[in-house]
């Protein structure tokens, strides 16, 4: 365990807590057992060790990777009793879906330790939500999204922006402090600003790297399926990137990809979970209470650049940011009239021309525009509802 400890120590040495995600505040630290899930690369490993760092004494925590050599020859339980044994408090596992049999083990550890306090984090959305059921009576589990425009600000150019609600946002009460001109900014966030690392080098490296792990590791590991479905879904990803935006003609993607009706809703959702696309649904509700999928999107504006480049779509990148930065917080549909819905309220989307002739002037009816500074009446600034989380 010496080296476990000095791995621990180290990359606590190297947080920084100037900046910590909008869920940080929300966690229920101290209860026993605490799951924070979410794709790859919004930063969870941070905002774990940012916690221990401000607040647990280190020699009464641990901090481990479950894909750390260490797991070749020793399991998951039995550092735990070795950690507890030592008077250990907190333990904090890093990655659990990459450890076999992860459940079995956690709801172990709750059972067999009482006093002992684990939070642990998994990259693949896909496995941690295959494996909760053994733990929904025990672990409170915690989805983490990657950075909203707000948070960018704050991380890459040092701005202090509050939260805005729904409300504020339609009213135009948004301020923002010391920020003249907001929409170089925006656009800067949309093409590299989403995940905490797109201040660093290698932006489209990184990113793609993470595209292939999810779709050739995480969803076939998760489904059971072959190595040549990766490729099928490496196509089905690269139909979407291309459309403006991807309204499904469920027949004809089968055909082309060729794969069943009932496999394509299966990988549409594996992707959704795994945080690769969002699904727009209508307001009609299903046995499964939810309504028909009316509209496709990548999960963000910045995996947009990455598979489209120069292709990316004007108007794909305006819907793909407003459906991602308002379902955190809200309920978002599609409506028939425009856009989107989000409560009694309608919004369309579009550029600094849109006109409101598909809307009715009814006092619940909102343009979002891009491309331009300041809102007036029911017309709202696309760069403001980036500031909801």
């Amino acid at each position: 365990m010496r080296t476990l400890y000095q791995k621990f120590e180290t990359l606590l040495q190297n947080t920084t807590t100037d900046f910590k995600r909008y869920l940080y505040e929300k966690v229920s630290w101290d209860s026993r057992m605490v799951g924070i899930i979410g794709p790859r690369g919004v930063g969870k490993t941070t905002m774990i060790l940012q916690y221990i760092k401000e607040n647990l004494d280190s020699k009464k925590a641990l901090y481990v990777s479950a894909d750390d050599m260490y797991f070749s020859e020793n399991r998951l339980t039995e550092l735990a009793d070795d950690f507890y044994k030592n008077a250990g408090e907190y333990l904090f596992i890093d990655e659990i879906h990459k450890y076999n049999d992860w459940s079995r083990e956690l709801k172990n550890i709750y059972d067999s330790y009482p006093t002992l306090k684990v939070v642990f984090t998994g990259s693949s959305v896909l496995d941690i939500l295959k494996g909760s059921a053994d733990l929904s009576r025990r672990a409170l589990i915690y989805k983490l999204q990657g950075l909203s425009f707000r948070e960018y600000l704050k991380y890459f150019h040092n701005y202090e922006i509050g939260v805005y609600s729904l409300e504020q946002i339609i009213n135009n009460e948004v301020k923002l402090e010391n920020i003249k001109h907001p929409i170089p900014l925006f656009n800067d966030y949309l093409l590299n600003g989403y995940y905490p690392f797109g201040n660093e080098s290698e932006l489209n490296l990184r990113l793609g790297q993470i595209i292939v792990q999810t779709l050739e590791t995480d969803i076939p590991q998760y489904a059971n399926l072959n190595v040549g479905t990766s490729r099928k879904l490496k196509q089905l990803l690269s139909i979407i990137a291309e459309s403006v935006p991807f309204k499904p003609n469920f027949s004809k993607i089968s055909e082309i990809i060729n794969v069943s009706r009932n496999s394509l809703d299966d990988y549409l959702s594996y992707m959704e979970k795994a945080g690769l696309i969002g699904q727009l649904r209508n307001e009609t509700r299903g046995i499964r209470g939810v309504g028909k999928v009316d509209k496709v999107y990548l999960d963000n504006t910045n995996i947009i650049f990455n598979l489209a480049g120069e292709k990316s779509n004007a108007g794909n990148l305006r819907e793909t940011f407003f459906f991602n930065q308002m379902r955190l917080k809200n309920e978002v549909i599609s409506s028939k009239k425009a856009d989107f819905v989000i409560d009694n309220y309608t919004f369309e989307v579009g550029g600094k021309n849109k006109q409101q002739k598909q809307i009715e002037k009814d006092g619940k009816s909102f343009v979002v525009k891009d491309d331009i500074e300041f809102g007036y009446l029911n017309v709202i600034p696309l760069w403001a509802f980036g500031l909801n989380y």
